[in-house]
């Protein structure tokens, strides 16, 4: 955990709309608007640069300069472009010093499971409650030497002194499987596709194969004919 806090300048915003919105991004700066408390919602722009660096930890812990005056503050939703890397607008909430919040922490796995196994991450964040200034960048689960069968449930995590469990502690968090041949995959998806009545268009190399059985068993009938003639004419 980190009581740290990252400082980002911020203008007050009075145009609104659209219109405004473009032209604020296109200046490298990102409308905002920050509320919680009681306040009324105060509407700012952000340095674009700076605001991206500083949500590449979305539970980053920021202190809003504005006027001089500074507020502490998370990030409560980030509208991003669907195509460009560009954040289109945030929402901040105000925090206090001391004030518990609920967040999502991202689950990190290290280590690595016994031989011949697959780890699979059913999920990848855990919500808890924490201090506003104390909040964890991540949570770690050690896999190390886990063997097939294992599973391991929120309320085993642990958790960051502090921190409380949101997350229903039967949730599965990690579950280590047996891993599984091409052969068996490919015998899987052979069979579930024949279940569901789906058919393939032979592959080039099936085709021939196939043409060349045929061929193979055109001329063994033809030999076949040809005794059974010659038997005939004797």
């Amino acid at each position: 955990m980190s009581n740290d806090t990252i400082k980002l300048q911020a203008q007050a915003r009075t145009k609104f709309g659209k219109g405004a919105a473009r032209q604020i991004r296109r200046e490298n700066k990102i409308p905002a608007v920050m509320y919680g408390h009681g306040a009324d919602p105060l509407h700012i722009t952000l340095v674009g640069h700076d605001a991206m660096m500083a949500l590449k930890n979305p539970n980053a812990l920021l202190t809003i300069v504005l006027d001089g005056d500074e507020q502490l503050a998370l990030a409560k939703d980030v509208q991003r472009d669907p195509i460009k890397p560009v954040i289109e607008h945030i929402d901040l909430v105000i925090v206090r010093k001391g004030e518990k919040v609920v967040i999502d922490v991202p689950v990190h796995l290290e280590g690595e499971a016994a031989p011949e196994t697959l780890v699979n991450l059913d999920n990848s964040s855990l919500q808890v409650e924490v201090e506003a200034t104390n909040i964890p960048e991540s949570v770690t689960v050690s896999v190390e030497g886990l063997e097939a069968g294992t599973l391991i449930l929120a309320g085993a995590v642990e958790l960051p002194a502090g921190a409380m469990l949101i997350t229903d502690p039967e949730a599965l968090v990690v579950n280590v499987t047996q891993q599984i041949s091409a052969e068996a995959l490919e015998a899987e998806l052979a069979e579930a596709e024949a279940e569901a009545g789906i058919e393939h268009e032979p592959t080039d190399e099936e085709a021939a194969e196939a043409e060349g059985e045929a061929a193979e068993g055109a001329e063994g009938d033809a030999a076949a004919e040809g005794d059974a003639e010659k038997s005939d004419d004797a």
